[in-house]
């Protein structure tokens, strides 16, 4: 008796509650940028992978050079962070791709270590490189920038894409400085778009 009285008493409690938390706006529709480019680059496993080989899941395009001092060091960890905190879903349902600007250095071996060395799970995160050609194409096409410098150091532009299932380029983030929670929170609604 007593059990059904304070049920009672706090129902209405509860249900105002529910109406507050749903009335919370959900979270902001990433905008559509454009169809993201396409590419076609050799994986750390020797295998030519494609964007359209991800079709139906997000993707996050990165650059990033394996001899890099300077902000790959800090930009890999962060996603290797996010990727662990995405379980399940980093492979099923996200894919990560991190493409060199050092094609003359990083070799698809050299790709698989460096990935290796930062945790990264291959079931959903790809290494790619290219001939140069390719690899200066697909930065371009990317809005990346990407020099070689005197001491063999690449300076490029830390650009993170990510493109929805469908394709289309959803948001890019500059620098490596970007929230990984924000990062993960972008991806997880692109999945449930």
């Amino acid at each position: 008796m007593r059990s059904t009285a304070v049920l009672g008493t706090l129902a209405p409690v509860v249900l105002a509650l529910w109406a507050i938390a749903g009335s919370i706006p959900p979270r902001e529709q990433l905008p559509k940028i454009a169809p993201a480019p396409d590419f076609a680059l050799t994986s750390q496993d020797g295998v030519l992978v494609k964007l359209a080989d991800f079709r139906g899941k997000v993707v996050a395009v990165t650059f990033i050079f394996t001899k890099c001092t300077d902000t790959c060091p800090v930009l890999t960890p962060m996603m290797s962070f996010v990727q662990d905190r995405l379980g399940a879903d980093l492979g099923s349902k996200i894919a990560f791709v991190s493409i060199t600007v050092d094609p003359e250095r990083d070799s698809p071996q050299v790709l698989r270590e460096y990935g290796e060395a930062f945790g990264a799970n291959f079931v959903g995160w790809s290494f790619l490189t290219g001939s140069p050609s390719d690899i200066r194409d697909v930065t371009r096409r990317y809005g990346v920038f990407a020099a070689k410098a005197d001491n063999g150091n690449v300076d490029h532009t830390f650009l993170t894409s990510i493109i929805d299932p469908r394709g289309i380029l959803r948001v890019q983030y500059l620098g490596v400085r970007f929230d990984p929670e924000e990062f993960r929170l972008d991806l997880l609604s692109l999945m449930n778009e």
